[in-house]
């Protein structure tokens, strides 16, 4: 057997595998002797059929198998021993001349689109910007407002006043007392403040067994009312929007007072000592999560900024002719070029992401995926509270690794921390504190 590549240009190259009748004859032989021990055929005991009648009747698909077989093990391993940077897969140029019957020699040839050669600038005065998210007053305030309904408790007053929630049996109407015919009819709770003025104007001072009557106007224009009512929107929409509740309940949540016993059932005893201390650690927590969104932004910048300063061609007709046979279903051409511009800039951002990684030898050791693996159960626990004593972290993170699917999870995500670090420190970071809808304004490029 002899594999050679002939370079078509600096991007497109023929794989050819020559086959030889020694290259496969013992296998085949020994395949049909095979079948002769089990055939099973009338007229002929087993083990006893002719080996010609077996030849005649199995040799042509046999042969076929191992000649793919052949194939499949030549490409792949004469790529890999030569170290050739191939796009996408070999693809086999259809043969249509082919004798099964008579041919004892065979050559194949397979299409290969080359990754292009190209100098990677990686300059330490490159600028690029860093969006820190910033917890404001507002934000702040938010979460502190949060954390008190969140730890607040349930009264029940008399009749609906500011901040209530109401249940009631909602029943469409023409007008009042008029139930309209196979209508909207349901039991369901509604929050005072999903009102408009109107509608609060209307159902403030009600009390259990009290009606209220509703139409669109009593609710907010961003109020999305058949999710409560449990109906289709169109089914909203062809209706009245004129409801009579009756009501059947009604309740208020009491928000806990701003104090040490908010602070201590949040953050643990003794953890946050006043209302200062209260709002630097929300602060903080509030900034720690968007670390992971501002993160993406710069790796897209960066990703962005490579492309932009780095300038090579691809093998763009094979590419085209691959991606309509590459996945499990066929596309057309017509959806090969519809798809093509997006499919090559990634394409492009993956050739030059390799070769960072290559370049700076970027890898994930074992000890480090362990060692990562540790930290993550302890983080889970911690926020939980839990932390057991004696615990064998070695011991759950080999067991959570043991899971293949999880391992590479976890190895991929590391890996991005390792390839995101590089990037802080190879280009010069510009940090530019932003608030939050500020950033989701710079994300949207508004």
């Amino acid at each position: 057997m002899n594999v050679t590549v002939t370079k078509k240009d600096d991007l497109n190259a023929v794989l050819t595998v020559a086959i030889e009748e020694s290259d496969y004859r013992e296998k085949v032989e020994k395949t049909l002797r095979d079948y002769r021990k089990k055939a099973n055929i009338p007229g002929f005991r087993p083990g006893h059929v002719p080996a010609g009648l077996i030849r005649k009747q199995f040799g042509k698909s046999v042969l076929i198998e191992e000649i793919n077989h052949i194939l499949q093990h030549a490409v792949y391993d004469h790529i890999r021993e030569e170290k050739l940077d191939i796009l996408g897969n070999p693809m086999p140029v259809e043969q249509n001349d082919i004798d099964w019957d008579a041919q004892k020699d065979f050559s194949f040839d397979y299409e290969l689109g080359l990754a292009p050669q190209f100098e990677l600038k990686l300059n330490a005065r490159t600028k690029i910007p860093y969006l820190k998210v910033v917890a404001d007053d507002e934000m702040i305030d938010r979460y502190v407002t949060d954390y008190a309904r969140r730890f607040g408790s349930m009264s029940y007053p008399e009749a609906i006043e500011e901040n209530a929630i109401f249940k009631g049996k909602f029943v469409e109407v023409k007008k009042r007392g008029e139930a309209v015919e196979g209508g909207i009819e349901v039991e369901t709770t509604l929050a005072l403040d999903a009102l408009s003025d109107k509608g609060i104007k209307s159902a403030t001072g009600k009390k259990v067994g009290d009606v209220i009557l509703l139409d669109k106007k009593s609710f907010k224009d961003d109020f999305r009312l058949a999710g409560v009512l449990k109906v289709e929107d169109d089914v909203l929409e062809n209706s009245t929007h004129k409801f009579e509740v009756e009501l059947t309940e009604v309740s208020k949540l009491e928000p806990a007072e701003v104090n040490q016993e908010l602070f201590d059932k949040i953050f643990g005893e003794g953890t946050v000592k006043d209302e200062k201390e209260f709002r630097a650690r929300i602060k903080a927590d509030a900034e720690r999560v968007f670390v992971g969104d501002t993160d993406r932004k710069f790796y897209q910048d960066v990703r962005d900024k490579l492309l932009d300063k780095t300038s090579f061609d691809l093998p763009e007709e094979f590419l085209k002719r691959w991606m309509q046979t590459a996945g499990e279903n066929p596309i057309s051409a017509d959806e090969v070029e519809e798809q093509f511009p997006n499919m090559k800039e990634d394409m492009r951002w993956q050739i030059i992401e390799n070769r960072v990684i290559a370049d700076n030898d970027i890898k994930v050791e074992h000890e480090e995926l362990v060692e990562y693996t540790k930290q993550m159960v302890m983080q889970q626990m911690a926020q939980y509270g839990q932390f057991p004593e004696g615990m064998d972290l070695d011991k759950i993170a080999h067991n959570v690794l043991g899971n293949r699917e999880e391992a590479q999870r976890i190895n991929d995500q590391l890996f991005q921390q390792k390839l995101m670090e590089f990037f802080k420190n190879t280009f010069k970071v510009e940090e530019k504190e932003v608030t939050y809808e500020e950033f989701v304004k710079e994300l949207s490029g508004k």
